[in-house]
């Protein structure tokens, strides 16, 4: 492009002004994308450790309250369901709890199964089968003799049911209710497509122990100090019998707190499996 001066001091000044402003428009704008890149760079160094929160579902009383903080700090969470009765009175797949879920969805959080029926692993049975004992469904508090494809099953009937809800699958991962499992259990998971996840000791964030002899306080001090790069830690969505609920004091801080010794928050599973079936 050709620009035309006037000839003279005037026309080299104008000229001198011109090649100036360029000069400093180019290094400031230099500036601004190296500055944007080293900013990205920190963000990334910050982030040396990574975290995994977990949500069961449990009497879902907050729920609410756990979507928001999550929200509102930016992390994601794996929530593994159950059809549990909640303190509303209806059971947490039902479709009443529609909305709730498709909105974690749309957030971004993963999901797994619980057992549909909140079904409890008792024991080894004969010819590698298991007895459980479902929390809630027809044969709620009974001991029952699980074959394969009975657990198959209860673990997959969450994913389907999930899928009416919310037309989206979960991830192909399962917890069994208070973690407890067998090998042959995690056996009849894996073989279902469904990948066991427990958590870790430090992982156990106490929402379900008893608010009188472990305060929130304590709980809070503790997971901020003990929780280690890897790590899957575990609350609920709502528990019966803790009287100070964990999350409102807890959750937001422990995010916080994690933040500040370089953590970021992933998402389960870590390592998929094939599905066999």
């Amino acid at each position: 492009m050709a620009y035309f001066l006037p000839q003279g001091r005037g026309g080299n000044n104008i000229l001198s002004m011109s090649m100036l402003n360029h000069q400093l428009i180019i290094r400031f704008t230099a500036a601004l994308i190296l500055g944007c890149f080293s900013l990205g760079a920190i963000a990334q160094a910050e982030c040396s450790k990574k975290v995994y929160l977990t949500f069961d579902t449990g009497n879902m009383s907050v729920a609410e309250k756990v979507a928001e903080i999550l929200k509102r700090q930016n992390v994601k969470a794996t929530f593994f369901l159950a059809n549990e009765k909640t303190f509303r009175g209806d059971f947490s797949l039902d479709d009443s709890w529609k909305s709730y879920w498709q909105e974690r969805v749309k957030e971004g959080h993963h999901f797994g199964s619980h057992t549909y029926d909140h079904t409890y692993f008792v024991k080894d049975g004969p010819k590698g089968e298991v007895f459980e004992k479902p929390q809630f469904g027809p044969k709620a508090g009974m001991t029952v003799l699980y074959n394969e494809a009975a657990m198959c099953k209860e673990i997959r009937k969450v994913d389907i049911r999930f899928q009416e809800l919310t037309e989206h699958p979960i991830q192909k991962i399962w917890r069994a209710p208070g973690g407890k499992t067998s090998p042959t259990l995690i056996r009849m998971g894996d073989m279902c497509g469904y990948q066991h996840i427990g958590w870790a000791p430090a992982g156990f964030l106490g929402d379900e122990l008893d608010s009188g002899k472990h305060p929130n306080a304590h709980l809070l001090e503790k997971a901020s100090r003990d929780l280690k790069d890897g790590d899957i830690t575990m609350a609920h969505l709502g528990i019966w019998s803790r009287k100070d609920p964990w999350a409102p004091a807890v959750l937001e801080q422990l995010i916080i707190n994690l933040k500040a010794r370089g953590f970021c928050f992933g998402l389960l599973p870590k390592n998929p499996i094939n599905p066999s079936k």
